[in-house]
């Protein structure tokens, strides 16, 4: 099994990869304000995420077939016994690392909205409207010019 696990943690290493380089990507997108950015590369994270998620459970099942225990603690135990301990801690931090850079994404994407609920709400609350249904600037109660005049 150890050439075959080798193989397998190769390949989930190189999908978490490309997950952790998409999670920079997005972070990217969010703090230089690229919205138009996020639909598709929130596309390809729920891609890779299954993708992972498939291989882990491949995984195993592998280990599972061999007599280890599935999760973690049978992850370690086969890995030693194939001498793929560097590998698979090398996973493991990248796991990890993923793990922790879609937090701090997720903690953007919620702060930026709450940051626009925000406003939204203090806009309506004060009776503010910038343009009105015509697409003329509105300030206070006054009227209001058009656009295309200014």
């Amino acid at each position: 099994m150890s050439s075959a696990l080798l193989k397998h943690l190769q390949q989930e290493r190189a999908v978490m990869d490309a997950f952790l380089e998409l999670l920079d990507q997005e972070a990217e997108a969010l703090i230089k304000s690229r919205f138009d950015e996020l639909p598709l590369i929130t596309e390809r994270k729920a891609q890779l995420a299954e993708r992972i998620t498939a291989l882990e459970q491949e995984r195993e099942r592998r280990q599972q077939a061999v007599g280890f225990a599935a999760g973690r603690t049978g992850g370690d135990a086969a890995a030693a016994a194939g001498g793929l301990q560097q590998v698979w801690q090398e996973l493991l931090v990248h796991a990890a690392q993923a793990r922790d850079n879609n937090h701090r994404n997720g903690i953007m994407i919620h702060t930026h909205l709450d940051f626009v609920r925000r406003s939204i709400n203090f806009l309506r609350a004060h009776g503010q409207s910038l343009y009105g249904a015509d697409g003329k600037h509105q300030v206070g109660l006054g009227n209001g010019h058009s656009l295309a005049s200014s």
